[in-house]
Order: C-alpha cells, then sequence, then structure tokens
C-alpha cells in the first residue's frame, strides 16, 4: 500500500482531501498531518475579526475532513524533511514514510529582521495564536484605551486594520481605541490598480485610521515602534502583517528553494529537484510563473493538485497548471461593506459586502461534512 502524506492543513489541501473522499483511491493511505484541527479559511478572517462571523463559521474541522477522506490526522507540526530516505519528521518526535509528499504549510511574517518585533509585536500567523491574541486585546480594550499599530500596507494589513477598528469601535464597553497603519511602501497596496488604492483609502481616512506611508519600522519596544527616520509610534498592541517568510528549517531539507527559502516548484506544482514531492500556497515558489501569495491562488491550487497528486501515486504523467493572469479581489471595510477590484476597474459599497459574503459563506459549505 502507498502513503500519500498531506503536510499542512491549507487550502489546498482541503480540497485535496474533499476529492479523495468523493473518489476515494484504492490501496492509498492518506495522512494529514498538521498542528491544530481546525483551519482558518483566510478569505473570511477579516470578517471574524470584525465581529460579523463566529469562530465556527470561518474554520474547516479538518478531523472530520480527513474521516470523509478515509484518511488518517495527525495533529502535529512538521519540522524536517528527508526527502531522499522519503520522510518526514514532526515535534512530536512522530516519523513518517512517505511515496508521495505535498506540502501546503503557508508561510509566516517576515519580521525577524526588526529588533523587538517578535518580543513585542503580535504576528497574522499562525491565525489561531493571532486569534487568541486578539481576545486578549480586546479584554484589555475593555479596561483602557488602546493605541493599535499595524504594520503592513497590503490588502491583508488594510482589511485587519480596518476590522479591528470596526469591532472595536462598535462593541459595547470597549474604550476608545486609535488605529494606524504603518507601511514601508509609498503607497497602501502597491499590487492594486489606482482606483482601488483611492477605495481603500478613502475608507481608512472615512474610519479615522492613521496611515504613514513610505518609511520602514526599524524596532518596536514596550511603548512603541522606532521608523527608520527616527521619528517614534507609541503604541499599546502592533500587529504585524508584513507579507511571507519561509519557514526556517525548509533550508535543511536538501529541497530546490528560490532565494527567499520557499519550495520551488515546477509546472505540475511538483518539487524542482524532488520527483514525489510537491508544494502549493505559500511555502510553494513557482518557477515560471508569478503567483501571489494569495488565499486566492492558494485554493484555485486545489483541482490540479489533487489531480496530480493521484497521477504521481499510479506513476503517470503529470498535468500542467496555468495560474490566471488576473484575480478579483474582494477587500472587506469593516463595516459590511468592501471594495472589488478586476484589473483597472473597482467599485465599493455593501453590495459588495454581500457578493464577498455569498462566494465566502459557499465556499465554506463544501468542507462541512455530515457526522
Amino acid at each position: 500500500m502507498k502513503r500519500l502524506v498531506l503536510a499542512g492543513g491549507g487550502h489546498s489541501h482541503v480540497e485535496v482531501l474533499r476529492r479523495f473522499g468523493d473518489e476515494p483511491m484504492a490501496d492509498i493511505e492518506v495522512v494529514l498531518v498538521s498542528p491544530a484541527a481546525d483551519t482558518t479559511y483566510s478569505g473570511m478572517l477579516p470578517g471574524l475579526v470584525a465581529g460579523h462571523y463566529s469562530w465556527r463559521d470561518c474554520h474547516i474541522d479538518l478531523d472530520a475532513l480527513t474521516r470523509h477522506a478515509g484518511a488518517k490526522f495527525r495533529q502535529t507540526c512538521v519540522t524536517g524533511i528527508d526527502p531522499v530516505q522519503r520522510h518526514i519528521i514532526c515535534d512530536s518526535g512522530l516519523v513518517l514514510d512517505w511515496d508521495v509528499l505535498s506540502l501546503d504549510i503557508g508561510s509566516v511574517p517576515p519580521c525577524g529582521g526588526v529588533s523587538g518585533a517578535t518580543q513585542f509585536g503580535v504576528a497574522v500567523k499562525p491565525v489561531d495564536r493571532f486569534l487568541a491574541a486578539w481576545d486578549g486585546i480586546l479584554e484589555r480594550a475593555g479596561v483602557d484605551p488602546l493605541r493599535l499599530v499595524v504594520v503592513g500596507g497590503g490588502a491583508g494589513g488594510v482589511e485587519l486594520g480596518l476590522a479591528m477598528h470596526h469591532r472595536l469601535a462598535s462593541t459595547p464597553g470597549v474604550r476608545p481605541c486609535d488605529v494606524t497603519l504603518v507601511t514601508q511602501a509609498e503607497t497602501i497596496v502597491p499590487e492594486m490598480a489606482a482606483g482601488a488604492r483611492r477605495r481603500l483609502r478613502a475608507a481608512l481616512s472615512h474610519h479615522g485610521i492613521g496611515l504613514i506611508a513610505g518609511i520602514a519600522v526599524c524596532a518596536v519596544d514596550a511603548e512603541g515602534l522606532t521608523l527608520s527616520n527616527g521619528a517614534r509610534v507609541p503604541a499599546d498592541v502592533v500587529v504585524w502583517t508584513t507579507g511571507a517568510a519561509a519557514p526556517l528549517w525548509l533550508r535543511d531539507t536538501g529541497l530546490a528553494l528560490d532565494k527567499g527559502g520557499f519550495v520551488e516548484v515546477d509546472e505540475f506544482l511538483q518539487s524542482a529537484s524532488h520527483p514525489g514531492v510537491f508544494a502549493t500556497g505559500d511555502v510553494a515558489a513557482h518557477r515560471d510563473a508569478r503567483v501571489p501569495k494569495s488565499g486566492v491562488y492558494a485554493v484555485r491550487q486545489g483541482p490540479p493538485l489533487a489531480a496530480n497528486l493521484r497521477l504521481a501515486l499510479e506513476a503517470q504523467p503529470l498535468r500542467p497548471w496555468q495560474p490566471q493572469r488576473r484575480t478579483l479581489a474582494l477587500l472587506s471595510t469593516g463595516d459590511a461593506r468592501a471594495v472589488a477590484a478586476w484589473g483597472g476597474w473597482s467599485a465599493e459599497g455593501s453590495w459588495v459586502w454581500r457578493w464577498k459574503n455569498h462566494i465566502d459563506t459557499r465556499f465554506m459549505r463544501r468542507y462541512r461534512m455530515a457526522p
């Protein structure tokens, strides 16, 4: 019997499990390894923070999904891979052999190079730790007015800043709090067209969220931030949302990595150096295509990954995956409104939020497994 090991419970792997459950393979053992029993759908995280969704609304039960797939679930964290001996090592001491391995383990915020960021900052990943910290922030805000600073002006940072502001401003008993966004880039969401940027900047301004752009953070301490120009930004809470960094342990695996330490994959989502090893989502670096580290692309990689894992287990030729050149972006603005962007076109309003909510809740229904 061959063994397929799925390392990580990310957006691609939940689709793999669903499809393997709908169409099981004979004589194949599937094992999911994940540090958490539930995985957060990133598209609904801002809505959860803003108070529009419950915790269960935005989480996929990995244990139930693995049962649907006839798979085994091991709640532990992968910390090493030996692609020659074909086994993984976990922090619990578990060692698993594999015939085919797939990595969907995500990324970590790249805050290690900033003095004090790890000690005094709250990283948005891992999400379960961030949500636990957010609960603590809400409790503190019920006692004292807080100054919150979000570091990072990409889509995730802007959405999170708006979501936190809305929750703090709309929760009874919470003292008035200040929210400020700090980004090294000259503008927020530089990956988006000018029209969408203007709409999001107007949303920040409308809600009284401060913006400091074009200046890097060089240090964090218990009192706030020090910027590269020497200025100080007072803060009681610093939330780190900047970009994505690769887990450091990947450097010792022998897998081909890009200059950022992410796993290099080809058009089949397979390791550029080791056949039988696949990677998707944030942890993957595509050798021949530009694929943003976004949950949208991780979701879209699920079906082709599932197909190629089947083919690899059957020793059949793999099928290439071609990423979309452009995707629809739907960014919530905290208050049950959202901004839509498609290339140079953009729109904003409550109807966009309803559209986004429909897409997100429909996605989640696919992974609600009956007992």
